[in-house]
């Protein structure tokens, strides 16, 4: 399977209908702590305008709304595998990323056959505090070699600039995340972000 190279990851729907139409091909919706009638809502607005333009939605975690929306994507944490019904995503025809962080977890990742495998934080990233300190781009190479021809996705403190460095590393397609949230002009990186992966 080819993805493309750039995958942006949202926290709303909103992001989602801004970021698609400039020809974002795949995006990730990740939201945390809404109750399910907002989920429902946000997944539903994000999956309709990701029809519209042909692009694939993503959905982070929310495994029984995927299914229940019919959509496409999963995107699974190595928490999130704990609880899941992986059975009953495969069912439903989900196409399924996982995190991973360490070789335990990249073991635990293979064995599922995922469409993709994501390692992270490459870089340091403010989004969220987590215990594994920067994998660095050897690590991304190790990774690949390891995968061998599940895509690989690069995560966490990413940026257009860092994106060439990743792609000869090993990485399929990098994942941004604050580089466009946090940007004075989203717009304009999103475009920036397209033209260094297109």
């Amino acid at each position: 399977m080819t993805l493309p190279r750039f995958y942006p990851v949202f926290d709303s729907a909103d992001w989602v209908v801004r970021a698609v139409p400039l020809g974002v091909r795949l995006v990730q919706l990740r939201i945390k702590g809404q109750p399910d009638e907002i989920l429902r809502a946000e997944i539903s607005t994000a999956l309709a305008c990701c029809r519209h333009y042909g692009a694939a939605l993503v959905i982070n975690d929310h495994w029984q709304l995927a299914i229940e929306l019919d959509a496409d994507w999963l995107h699974l944490g190595q928490e999130d595998l704990d609880t899941a019904d992986i059975a009953a995503i495969r069912h439903a025809g989900l196409k399924l990323g996982v995190s991973t962080h360490d070789h335990a977890e990249l073991d635990r990742a293979v064995t599922l056959a995922p469409e993709y495998i994501a390692l992270g934080p490459v870089y340091p990233t403010i989004l969220k505090q987590m215990k594994w300190t920067e994998q660095g781009l050897d690590r991304l190479t190790e990774w690949k070699s390891l995968v061998g021809d599940i895509p690989l996705c690069a995560i966490g403190g990413m940026s257009v600039e860092r994106a060439p460095g990743a792609f000869a590393a090993g990485a399929d397609t990098v994942a941004a995340v604050t580089d466009i949230t946090l940007n004075a002009d989203p717009d304009a990186r999103i475009q920036a972000w397209l033209k260094a992966t297109a």
